[in-house]
């Protein structure tokens, strides 16, 4: 007998099968599977309404090539799309019906997922042109450096899906991975190459631009010099990280220190980032964001010695990231890895009885039960850990700040507890491709025996390694623009997508109010160069950098 499964690829390789089934039986029915735009089909036809209003007032703008896959990226962008077209943009809206960018799907699945995208978008178009990739040529030859990048990012890609750096492609259920992505990455480049090269964008704007097909579709546009303009988002509601011609995701922050960070420091910019340091170090949420940094509040440097075993001799704190998350792919300098990295380091310090090595597993590994564990790559490298070797888990209840309390000095690959280590006058490593690398308040080794021998020298003299005032208001500075000048101020996040959106209707992010608050970010959203207002960093007045307080202190 026929299963399900096999039954829908049979019928998916007929011609018109699907689209029939969709016509007489599942066009108005609701949808039970992962990929449904439903509320966004009730709402867009009152939401084309509104942009209309204030697209005939518009003055013509630009001519932008939206890239979205994904059916939250899509609800979104469509969103998005109504509001430069409100502005006077001409943009077409170009989708990938997908929904498990990991898992092939039977053809007649993936046609039903289109006719529903298809149906859903209809409404848009007087103000938005929508394309579906799935409906375009493929046909495009690709040249050798859109090959290069295509494999580079389907090996990303397989990283991101099994939450592993080291891939074994020996391994059959990996390589099925690779293949798959090799597969419609390769795709999605040729129907982008055909569609950028006969329609010429001013602008194209894609989502992340780092991995799967946004990764490939910014690729696309940068190889043929075409502005692209990424974005993402942080933990705060009504921000948006963004980037021009870079995937947000690598974090390039030059611009904001060329602009921002030789303006000095007020006290009132002092006080709002020790509050959020101490939000974190407290355990508590902090601004417009539902997310808890730490999950244990601190209890002082006294208590945590304790609590861990700690004696009287140097300690080293080496904090992690999250394997797999796309803000650590691609950003190796001398290691292959961050496991190579972590791997090399600690069977270094087992050697070094004379220091107190602490290694700190990411809390936001208890989220991403799939990753690979830091503590499991630990544990590979030296399976019987010295007892002047520390692994604090995931979950384990202590507070980070308390360890950077602690530390004499801090190793990282690219987690921003690097930079709150420096915040705190202490030496730090810095090992991966971060953004606040090379920022002058950070030892930046480039090779593995630069590495070894800063580690040498440093741990022989580790006072002479403490950072001095300018380095550590240096350090401040720049967590202050990064932290609340690097985001800029948008209505509708990602996540919650619906809920900002009751906030934020369309109609007030296109009137005066929302004009006022975000009217800047949509610029820059279509490649207007980044500027920043008169805002209190650029006011006269600063003070000296502290070292942070506990909750306990009121600070």
């Amino acid at each position: 007998m026929i299963n399900k499964n096999a039954l829908r690829s049979i019928l998916g390789d007929m011609p018109f099968t699907a689209e029939l089934d969709w016509m007489i039986r599942r066009k108005n029915r609701a949808r039970n599977d992962h990929f449904s735009l439903e509320r966004l089909q009730k709402s867009l036809p009152e939401a084309v309404k509104t942009a209309e209003k204030f697209a005939l007032s518009a003055q013509p703008g630009k001519k932008i090539l939206f890239f979205a896959t994904l059916h939250y990226w899509i609800e979104q962008s469509a969103y998005i799309s109504l509001v430069l077209a409100g502005l006077g943009h001409k943009v077409t809206l170009m989708t990938l019906p997908y929904s498990e960018w990991h898992k092939r799907m039977d053809n007649f699945t993936q046609r039903q997922r289109l006719l529903h995208t298809r149906d859903t978008l209809k409404p848009i178009e007087p103000l938005v042109k929508h394309s579906s990739m799935l409906d375009l040529e493929d046909s495009a030859p690709l040249p050798d450096a859109l090959r290069a990048d295509i494999e580079q990012v389907s090996l990303w890609d397989t990283q991101y899906t099994l939450m592993r750096e080291e891939v074994n492609m020996d391994n059959a259920s990996n390589r099925a991975v690779y293949d798959l992505r090799l597969e419609r990455n390769s795709f999605a480049a040729r129907v982008a190459l055909a569609w950028m090269q006969a329609n010429r964008p001013d602008v194209v704007l894609v989502p992340n631009g780092l991995i799967l097909e946004m990764g490939i579709v910014f690729r696309t546009a940068r190889y043929l010099n075409i502005p692209t303009m990424t974005f993402e988002f942080n933990d705060q509601r009504e921000q948006i990280w963004l980037a021009q011609n870079s995937s947000i995701m690598r974090q390039e922050t030059d611009y904001l220190v060329e602009a921002r960070c030789k303006l000095p420091m007020t006290d009132a910019m002092y006080e709002r980032l020790a509050d959020l340091e101490n939000a974190r170090r407290g355990a508590r949420v902090w601004g417009k964001s539902k997310r808890l940094w730490q999950y244990v509040s601190s209890q002082g440097a006294d208590a945590t010695r304790k609590m861990i075993g700690l004696d009287d001799r140097p300690v080293v704190m080496l904090a992690a990231n999250v394997l797999g998350d796309s803000l650590t792919l691609g950003r190796n300098i001398f290691a292959g890895s961050m496991t190579e990295w972590i791997t090399r380091t600690v069977r270094f310090f087992a050697n070094r009885p004379d220091v107190q090595l602490v290694i700190r597993v990411h809390p936001g590994e208890t989220i991403v039960p799939k990753a690979k564990s830091m503590a499991q790559v630990v544990r590979e490298a030296l399976p019987t850990l010295p007892k002047h070797i520390h692994l604090i888990a995931a979950s384990d209840k202590v507070n980070t700040y308390d360890l950077i309390e602690i530390a004499d000095l801090g190793l990282a690959y690219t987690t921003t507890v690097g930079l709150e280590t420096a915040m705190n006058d202490l030496p730090v490593i810095s090992c991966g491709q971060t953004h606040y690398r090379g920022r002058g308040f950070t030892l930046d080794p480039n090779s593995w025996d630069e590495y070894f021998a800063t580690l040498n020298k440093v741990l022989s003299d580790l006072s002479a390694y403490r950072l001095n005032e300018a380095q550590v208001q240096s350090a401040w500075n720049y967590a202050y623009r990064f932290f609340f000048e690097y985001a800029r101020p948008f209505p509708w996040r990602l996540m919650n997508f619906w809920d900002d959106l009751a906030v934020w209707p369309l109609e007030k992010v296109l009137g005066a109010q929302g004009r006022d608050e975000f009217g800047a970010t949509f610029g820059f959203l279509v490649g207007e160069p980044f500027t920043w207002g008169a805002k209190s960093a650029d006011l006269a007045g600063s003070s000296s950098a502290r070292r942070l307080q506990s909750p306990q202190s009121g600070n």
